[in-house]
């Protein structure tokens, strides 16, 4: 006889509104209070994990650093390699590198050559879709080396901002939706 579930944690409820930040007009999602309590940020793997399982993620994948956050224990719950996609000049290995736009200019992702290969099952992960722009570019580098983008998954959606149509047609997934 199992024994009883764990009540579902409401993650929403972790989640703090930040007027004006980082400048006026913008209201901020906070995710700290959610990772400083142990029972919401367990939950928040938790539901990731039962989203993805028996999808035979070989790998994780996440830009840095607040994807770092949730990819790192979600690969080992799912008995998964992590790589983490990094700003240049980050990684000591011969890296693969793509620029992409952001609001006021440009951006660079790197990963290392030989993080992927061919055929290779990735799942990228991040604190918060926005615009898109910076998973369409983890996207766009994993699919460079040959590796299969099985999704993009997310704790936080920003749906006004439309970040899932830049990432078409892959699939997406997000906990929480503002």
């Amino acid at each position: 006889m199992a024994g009883p579930q764990p009540q579902r944690v409401e993650l929403r409820d972790y989640i703090r509104d930040i007027p004006d930040f980082p400048k006026p007009g913008i209201v901020f999602k906070d995710i700290t209070p959610l990772l400083s309590a142990p029972e919401a940020f367990r939950s928040a793997i938790d539901e990731l994990e039962r989203a993805f399982a028996g999808q035979d993620i070989q790998t994780i994948a996440a830009a840095e650093a607040r994807g770092f956050i949730f990819g790192a224990p979600l690969a080992l719950r799912m008995g998964a390699g992590f790589v983490p996609i990094r700003k240049p000049g980050k990684l000591p290995h011969a890296t693969v590198a793509v620029e992409y736009q952001l609001e006021y200019g440009n951006d660079r992702l790197e990963v290392h050559t030989d993080a992927f290969g061919p055929g290779r099952r990735v799942l990228l992960i991040d604190d918060v879709l926005a615009t898109g722009g910076t998973m369409r570019a983890c996207r766009d580098l994993v699919e460079s080396t040959g590796a299969e983008v099985v999704a993009c998954a997310f704790l936080i959606e920003l749906a006004f901002l439309e970040g899932r149509a830049r990432l078409e047609p892959t699939e997406i997934f997000s906990l929480l939706t503002f």
